[in-house]
């Protein structure tokens, strides 16, 4: 598709989005829904696009709700009320970029299928501009935080103890610490001021972005860390001794205590051997990267859980989407009961290398094709979403980002994944050229 990748519509302000696409959006998206709630996160241009898709949207007669800044999962919970969801947000990405992310009543994201209805309407400029007194009405809803922590504190524990939380300056300010309070826990915050700069780290929370979060669990004598991204669909955690909890720890983690024998785990390909490992007894299924996939196969196997290494947690007895609040609570409670170094430390380790080479958007297409011809000698290849090859020793997956101008490469070996990293690297710089 031309506008949707991995993670609904995304790019950088008023390049790539721009207000003449938000209201296009917004009047496609209007010809089908009666009525849809909209909130953003904080960042600069979020209000900017707001208001276009609100125009797009009633001048469709679709009736809209205001939530205000909000968290994605907050959003996707909210909009159980209504026929549609809109979440104006770029998620982990810097900045400078903004993005429209689509959410159905059941908490899913817009799946492939209405992703390429709306693209169809945008492109064939089929809308549909209703008379001057049929035009919808624009209203507010101050409630949709307090609601979506009821629904959470209704499905956890409590939990009484010290937990650092890094929001980034991103939208998990607005529920997380008051969530994991009330809970029982004290929590020390971290970067919860909102701020759509992201002065104090990049959005991503990764484990180069989190030193102080890491710093501040040690210092403070803290029994769990957690970090959010700009909009807290995704969730990260650092253990009491300051060590990151990669995510494929943490999908085994949750997976644990998530899944009884015989249950089924939806993961993407670039997920690690641990969790089949850690999880024995479960069927992997295993589909493209981005959560708007992971929650289809969920959705279309009737998983008991599902996510993604990155961050994003789906536990479906909630929602189909992801929901870093709801997983930070979750944590808690498990960490309740076991340390979080503990549980690492059960899991068996396998040597992962991750990394990204820029590729313009235009390119990736030819230089994937190069990339797979010369992949596919040196073993089984699969190509569900990019180019994995599974081979005696480990495993390469080679893919081209869904929201950035990069492709990935992920590498894992049960030893000498330096080397498989470097020659995989290797072959993707030379078909770049």
């Amino acid at each position: 598709m031309k506008l949707f990748g991995s993670s609904g519509i995304r790019g950088v302000t008023n390049k790539d989005i721009t207000i003449d696409l938000a209201l296009k959006v917004g009047m496609a998206l209007g010809k089908s829904k009666k009525n849809a709630v909209i909130g953003r996160d904080p960042r600069v241009a979020g209000e900017m696009i707001e208001h276009a898709l609100i125009s797009g949207l009633a001048s469709s007669g679709c009736r809209v709700v205001r939530v205000g800044i909000v968290s994605t999962p907050t959003l996707a919970y909210a909009a159980r009320d209504y026929d549609c969801g809109v979440m104006i947000t770029a998620s982990h990405n810097p900045a400078e970029y903004v993005g429209i992310k689509l959410w159905n009543p059941d908490g899913m994201a817009f799946d492939s299928k209405q992703q390429e209805e709306i693209e169809s309407i945008i492109e064939s400029e089929d809308f549909v501009r209703v008379r001057w007194d049929k035009t919808g009405n624009i209203t507010s809803h101050d409630n949709a935080v307090r609601e979506h922590m009821d629904m959470i504190l209704k499905n956890v524990g409590r939990a009484s103890m010290r937990v650092i939380l890094d929001c980034g300056c991103g939208a998990g300010g607005t529920i997380t610490p008051f969530l994991l309070r009330e809970m029982g826990c004290e929590v020390i915050t971290l970067n919860s001021q909102l701020d759509g700069h992201f002065p104090a780290r990049n959005p991503e929370p990764n484990e180069k972005n989190l030193v102080l979060l890491r710093k501040a669990v040690v210092e403070f004598d803290a029994c769990l860390g957690i970090a959010h991204d700009g909009d807290a669909d995704r969730m990260m955690a650092v253990d009491e001794k300051g060590n990151f909890v990669s995510g494929d720890e943490l999908l085994a983690i949750f997976g644990h205590y998530e899944c009884k024998g015989g249950a089924k785990v939806c993961v993407p390909v670039d997920t690690s051997l641990v969790v089949d490992d850690a999880l024995e007894g479960s069927e992997i299924i295993r589909t493209r990267v981005g959560d708007v996939y992971v929650a289809e196969e969920m959705k279309k196997h009737i998983t008991d859980f599902g996510g993604e290494p990155s961050g994003s947690w789906i536990f479906p007895r909630i929602s189909y989407c992801p929901d870093g609040i709801y997983a930070a609570a979750r944590l808690v409670e498990i960490v309740r009961e076991t340390k979080l170094s503990q549980l690492r430390e059960a899991l068996p380790q396998y040597p992962t290398l991750r990394g990204t080479i820029p590729c313009a958007d235009c390119a990736k297409e030819g230089v994937m094709e190069a990339i797979k011809s010369k992949l596919q000698p040196l073993g089984e290849v699969s190509d569900i979403d990019g180019i994995r090859v599974e081979m005696d020793n480990g495993w390469v997956l080679v893919r081209p980002s869904g929201t950035e101008p990069k492709i990935r490469i992920t590498a894992q070996a049960r030893e000498n994944v330096e080397k498989l990293y470097a020659m995989t690297e290797g072959i993707v710089k030379e078909s770049l050229k």
